[in-house]
Formats: structure tokens, sequence, C-alpha cells
């Protein structure tokens, strides 16, 4: 029994020691193919042949690190409020708080920004960073994953250039969105042509052409940026605009170098329509007789805002009894003053004496004094004669100067080149 045993005990032995052996070998065969293939993918990655995926990051942060919890800002919420609910305690949060001065201002938090808990993956329950979207490019970091640490930082902007162009049929802003474009580039356009085009004037025909800039983040548009080069057909005439850089400054020209800034804006206010016109016998709607009416009645709703057309100082302002209500006078040089009436009340900072800029906001539409309803009553008076406001011819500002004027004739041609290409003119 004991030979019997010992004979196959020797032969038991060498048959763990061959399945050892081939175990081993199989061990040492898997390590080296890994390391085969780690070393064939890196070689090839050099060369250019295959690319190792990057890891997808949000805010710059690993995505697959995290389970990612969002959110928005509602009504009456604060960060306190957020951070409970993830069990962070109040002396952790009023820490927060404090530290947080430095970098955010927490009180500045609005409604319906979105914010995100990254959550540990390991410990699901406990969260690693808090962020808030400040707007859609900048946000602001809570680093709770250790000590704490409060930083902001952007989202990566990536800018296109493009290309739009349309035919009026009541409105700008409609035609825009009925291609899907930016509405906000009809508000870039009128920026650009308020001295030469009254947008609420366009008429059905009218044409544009425009070359411009759109920023996405994240594939999302987050609106228009620079405007390179225009073109407006309005009233069968064309109006051309093109950026470029003089004295290290970004202003608009046309196709022969003068500037698209004038001496007076256009009109004084965004308004509804033109309720009266110039008028040496107008019938007052209040008084119900007729008598001149030496302004232009812009409709508009109370309160909004009152622009000076240019450059100048106010020279009055008083409530009129006889009829003008609020107004205000503003002298802009030794031939042109401007009159603004019915204001519903004054812009902060407007008195009798104080400089005013071009644009910058003088009052607010209303009906006061003799009114039928909310309406700027606006003229232009030269050398002390009232003018028709609309027949005002005013001069551009300073054109493109003769050192620069070659380098901008170069621009001109190539910007013009970019808008001929575009179709549907």
């Amino acid at each position: 029994m004991k030979i019997y045993y010992q004979k196959y005990r020797r032969l038991i032995n060498i048959l763990i020691l061959a399945f050892t052996f081939i175990f081993l070998l199989q061990v040492v065969y898997y390590l080296y193919d890994q390391y085969e293939t780690k070393r064939i993918i890196k070689e090839l990655a050099k060369q250019g042949e295959v690319k190792v995926p990057e890891p997808v990051l949000l805010f710059n942060l690993p995505m697959d690190s995290f389970n990612i919890v969002p959110g928005q800002i509602r009504s009456g919420q604060n960060l306190s409020d957020i951070l409970l609910t993830k069990g962070i305690p109040m002396t952790k949060i009023d820490e927060i708080s404090k530290k947080s001065i430095l970098t955010f201002d927490l009180r500045k938090m609005k409604i319906n920004n979105p914010f995100y808990f990254f959550m540990s993956k390991n410990q699901p329950a406990k969260v690693e960073y808090f962020i808030y979207e400040i707007n859609p490019v900048d946000y602001v970091v809570y680093d709770l994953s250790d000590s704490l640490r409060i930083y902001r930082e952007k989202k990566p902007i990536v800018t296109q250039i493009k290309t739009a162009s349309g035919v009026i049929t009541s409105s700008l802003w409609n035609t825009l969105e009925a291609q899907a474009l930016d509405p906000n580039l009809a508000l870039s356009l009128n920026d650009i042509y308020q001295w030469s085009i009254d947008f609420y004037g366009l008429q059905k025909g009218d044409k544009f052409r425009v070359v411009f800039e759109e920023n996405f983040v994240y594939g999302k548009s987050i609106g228009i940026g620079r405007i390179f080069a225009a073109q407006f057909l309005h009233s069968k005439e064309n109006f051309y605009a093109f950026r470029f850089t003089q004295d290290n400054e970004d202003s608009y020209f046309d196709d022969k170098g003068k500037s698209l800034k004038k001496a007076f804006l256009k009109a004084p206010l965004k308004f509804n329509r033109i309720s009266s016109q110039f008028s040496n016998s107008r019938f007052h709607p209040v008084l119900k007789i007729y008598r001149p009416h030496h302004g232009i009645d812009y409709a508009a709703p109370t309160g909004t805002p009152v622009v000076s057309i240019g450059d100048g100082a106010v020279v009055a302002k008083a409530y009129q009894a006889a009829g003008g209500g609020n107004y205000l006078k503003i002298k802009h040089n030794s031939a042109y003053t401007t009159s603004y009436m019915h204001l519903s009340k004054y812009a902060d900072g407007i008195s009798s004496g104080v400089r005013v800029r071009q644009g910058q906001v003088v009052g607010y539409v209303g009906s006061t004094g003799l009114a039928s309803g909310p309406h700027l009553d606006f003229r232009v008076f030269l050398n002390g004669d009232p003018v028709n406001p609309l027949k005002v011819k005013s001069p551009p500002t300073e054109p493109i100067m003769e050192k620069n004027m070659k380098s901008y004739t170069i621009h001109c041609d190539s910007m013009m080149t970019k808008l001929v290409a575009i179709k549907n003119f």
C-alpha cells in the first residue's frame, strides 16, 4: 500500500509542477502582450496613425471620473439652500461664503442660471466640486475635494466667420429669424448704421448682406461678435460698412473711406412709429386747433430711453406749462440745438450745464404737458430756427486718413470680394 502511494504521489507532484509551469508561462505571455500592445500604440500615435482618445472634459474636469448632478437656481434660492440638499454642513457653507467674496459675490447668483454637483464615484454622497455658471462663458469652481479652493475660469470660445443675406419683407428682425439667424445681428447692424439708416423705416424689397463673427461654446451659439463688412440696399441706395482700425481705434467706413459715424444720430430713441410730422399747420389732438408743429412726434411706450443725438451741453431743463411738459434743450455747437419734450423723467445726473455724449440717455418717454399719449416731441434748431429733423444732413466725422488710404483700399477690396460672393442678394 505504501509503495502504491509513493508511486502515485510522485506522479501527482510531476503534474502539479507541469500545471504550475504552464500557468507561469501564460502569465508571462499576458504581461508581455500587454507591454507590446501599449508600446505599439504609443509608437503609432507618435507616427500619427493612431489617436489616443482624450478624456471628455466638462469645466476642465474629466466627466467619467464623477457622477454629475445638474440644477438651476430657483426663485428665492441661495447657496445655503443648494448645498444643504447634499448634506454639506452649515460650518462648511459659512466658510465657503466668506472665502467666496474675493472670487465671486454670491449675492449675484441669478435665477435660472445652471449649477453642477460633481459627486465622487467611490463615495456617492460626497461632493467633490460645486460649479456655478455666471454667464455662458464664465463660471466659478468650488473645490470641496480636500481643503477648500475657489477659482474662476472661462469656457473655451470657438469663433466662426459667417455670412448672411436677405430681402426685407416686414422687418430686419423677422428676415433674420426666418433664416434661423441670430436676431441680435439686427441690433449689431443697427449700431453700425444708426447714423445713416432708420431701421424702423426699412422698406419691403430692401436688401442686405454681411460678413460677421459668431461665437460658440461647446457647439452652442453665445452671440454675435465683430461685423467685418456689410452692404445695405435701402431706398435703391447702397450703404457699405467696412471695419477698419485707425489710430488704434476700430470704426466703420464706407466704400469711399468716409466714416459711418456722423455728428448726429438719425433718431433719439427706438420708437414704434412717427405719430406726427414736421408741419407749419397741424391739428393739435388736445387743443383741437390748427397751429405749427415744428418737430417730429415719435410714439413709444412710457419709460423708453431717450438719447442725445450728438455731443453737447444741456442748456435748459424745466417743466413747460404751455404744453411741452418735462423738457430738455441741448446745444451741440454754434449752429445746432435740439429739444426733447413730454419726458416722464430725466436720466440721473442730467441738469443744466452738464456735458452729454452722443447716444447718452438723457430722459425717458412720457406724456407730461399737453399730450394725448406717451411720445417724444423732438425738435432741431439751426441758428435758432426750427428745421425738419428728418431732413437734417449730418456731416461725417474723421474719414480714413491719407496715410492709411492705401491699406484701407486693399482691405476694402478684399472685403468687397467677400460680400459679392454671398448669394441671395
